[in-house]
């Protein structure tokens, strides 16, 4: 009988976010006969949003990446993984120089953002200090096409050392998604409150709407006060719903009519992914990301290019199929399909 794939996926804490809840998703559903897996935290177990109880995990009670160097190089020399796949760029950074010492294991570094000339220019000295790190990883895994082109452009990374991966539906929801008879409209945005995820043109364009509507923000992050300010300054005080954490994200999903993102650029967005999955179209802009690999115009949501035709879908009285938005994406990021990918791919960079 041929040995478990020894395989360490680490991350730096295991708060709120997208990466964190994919990849401590995939270390929870990879083949148990086929892979032996070890989700290596740098932080602390009280950071925990997501439930690993099924997972052999180590944390490193460590405040920062930097910090925990020589702890993740004596857990890999312990372990001795043949794959160690880390996500977050400061993480990946740190795996990258790592990698020099373990020649014969490989480095995956899980992408999870949209680079852009602004981002590539700044601090020029610290990002070649950032982008020998990176380049000393054996693979990336993209979550979109968008996204492979990015790291290609700005870090000379040659696409086949480049692997594009999408995110999966975490929770395939069989409840049943009722039609809203009530006159006031239910939208929601899930996210981190920063600048890049656009809640302040949403506001704006809530502003101009002409029909009653409840607006649900969920998510925490250091542009809150200005997104309050905002409400306060917009007179939408009576009108927006704020939930800074919640487990139950899906229940507030499926209670809503759309799932509404502002954002300005997108690695390859859960939450949207997620309202699809429970039956919510969305109203997106088209911006760079995954954003497009996910929204089937007319079927799951719509894209739009700016505010009036953002304004424009939202006044529309369209009757939704839920079972037809749901379906668009399991089809394509279906928790099994998906990890089938990151099976595959594990063991045919073992095979070359």
């Amino acid at each position: 009988m041929e040995s478990k794939i020894k395989i360490i996926l680490a991350l730096p804490k295991l708060t709120a976010g997208g990466a964190e809840r994919v990849v401590s998703f995939v270390a929870q559903n990879l083949n148990k006969e086929k892979f032996d897996v070890t989700l290596l935290i740098v932080g602390s177990e009280k950071d925990n949003k997501y439930d690993v109880s099924n997972v052999k995990t180590i944390y490193l009670d460590k405040n920062r990446v930097r910090n925990a160097l020589f702890a993740i190089i004596k857990e890999i020399y312990k372990i001795k993984p043949q794959i160690v796949l880390s996500s977050i760029s400061d993480l990946n950074v740190v795996m990258g120089y790592i990698s020099m010492i373990f020649k014969s294991t490989k480095f995956i570094g899980r992408h999870t953002f949209i680079i852009s000339d602004k981002s590539s220019s700044i601090k020029k000295s610290n990002f070649n200090f950032r982008l020998f790190g990176l380049r000393k990883l054996d693979y990336f895994i993209c979550q979109s096409f968008e996204m492979q082109q990015s790291i290609v452009k700005h870090y000379d990374i040659k696409v086949d050392k480049l692997k594009i991966i999408n995110n999966p539906i975490t929770n395939i929801h069989n409840s049943q998604k009722n039609h809203n008879t009530s006159k006031i409209r239910k939208y929601i945005t899930v996210g981190r409150l920063i600048k890049l995820k656009g809640h302040i043109r949403l506001l704006n364009i809530l502003k101009r709407i002409n029909h009653p509507f409840v607006f649900t923000i969920i998510g925490s992050g250091n542009y809150k006060s200005e997104i309050f300010n905002e409400v306060n300054k917009l007179d939408l005080k009576n009108y927006v719903k704020y939930i800074e954490f919640t487990n139950d994200v899906d229940k507030y999903l499926i209670e809503n009519d759309f799932f509404l993102q502002g954002s300005y650029s997108e690695g390859f967005p859960n939450a949207l992914l997620e309202s699809c999955a429970v039956g919510t179209p969305v109203i997106a802009f088209d911006v760079p990301g995954g954003t497009k690999e996910i929204v089937d115009d007319g079927i799951n949501g719509y894209l739009v290019n700016n505010e009036d035709e953002f304004i424009e879908r939202l006044n529309e009285k369209k009757i939704w199929n839920h079972s037809d938005v749901k379906e668009s994406v399991e089809k394509k990021f279906g928790p099994k399909i998906i990890i089938k990918k990151y099976e595959d791919f594990f063991i045919d960079i073992l095979s070359k």
